[in-house]
């Protein structure tokens, strides 16, 4: 503890820095943050579509419940998973060590995709094929907010482990997933393609409508949770990849998705709260 915490301690007033922890039976819900405090736009939206459904449905995420329950959704973060967690269109990453996965135990209501699922089969956990991540219903959820105003060729989307490679380059038309979630949505509708290689990136471009290209800029995210987000929005095989821009606009969009979204819809624990 340091001084600073001392001080506040013997003040009885909690560090603006200590996690909160609602004092009745609620829904602790997961999300990925950077330890920087900033905000991915692509693992926020975990939060944002959380929120929107419940709001929906007339519900917020600090509710009391009749039990305390986890929610893990949108992201790579299966690792992050605890027993008797519900999960949903949470997918494996791929690049972390198996040991990390410490739950034999989750309540499963849907998956990024098909390889994920297998991951969970193989752990003798069962999983429903409805598959799907959930940035994939921002259309859907929030009619009418965004529009596709198409102003530029194209953009790029980095990862948030290759923005200083885009921003090295001082390549033109490049959006930082550290923007607001709303802001990263609108640059999106404002290209006419998209080059990414942040997922989220291509994910939203799609959902839009939008043809869009992986560019893999750096080795540093393993090529599961591609194939796994591609697989599981009605594609075969494994997602093609671009090395370099002019690459990426020769090869133009991919295969387009096959994708019911109200099947992920429904799959939403929304009795959780209830």
């Amino acid at each position: 503890m340091n001084i600073k915490e001392k001080i506040l301690q013997k003040l009885n007033i909690q560090s603006p820095t200590a996690e909160f922890r609602l004092p009745f039976n609620h829904v602790d819900f997961y999300y990925w943050k950077p330890r920087d405090g900033s905000l991915n736009f692509g693992d926020h939206l975990s939060y944002v579509i959380v929120s929107k459904i419940l709001a929906d449905n007339n519900f917020i995420l600090e509710e009391e419940t009749t039990d305390n329950s986890r929610l893990v959704a949108l992201g790579s973060v299966l690792h992050f998973a605890n027993n008797d967690d519900t999960i949903w269109g949470t997918g494996f990453n791929g690049k972390i060590s198996l040991d990390e996965h410490k739950y034999h135990n989750l309540d499963v209501r849907a998956v990024r995709g098909p390889l994920t699922r297998e991951f969970l089969l193989s752990r003798g956990i069962a999983v429903p094929q409805i598959y799907g991540d959930p940035a994939l219903l921002i259309p859907h959820i929030f009619k009418g907010k965004f529009q596709k105003s198409p102003q530029r060729k194209y953009a790029i989307v980095p990862n948030l482990h290759d923005l200083s490679i885009a921003q090295a380059n001082n390549w033109k038309n490049v959006i930082s997933p550290l923007n607001s979630w709303n802001k990263c949505i609108a640059q999106i509708l404002e290209a006419e393609f998209i080059i990414a290689s942040s997922l989220h990136g291509l994910i939203l471009a799609e959902s839009f409508g939008i043809p869009a290209r992986y560019i893999r800029l750096s080795e540093e995210e393993n090529m599961f949770k591609y194939n796994d987000y591609y697989q599981g929005s009605g594609r075969n095989g494994e997602m093609d990849y671009a090395r370099s821009i002019e690459e990426a606009l020769e090869m133009g969009g991919m295969q387009a998705l096959k994708f019911d979204h109200q099947k992920l819809l429904q799959a939403f624990p929304l009795d959780l709260w209830k």
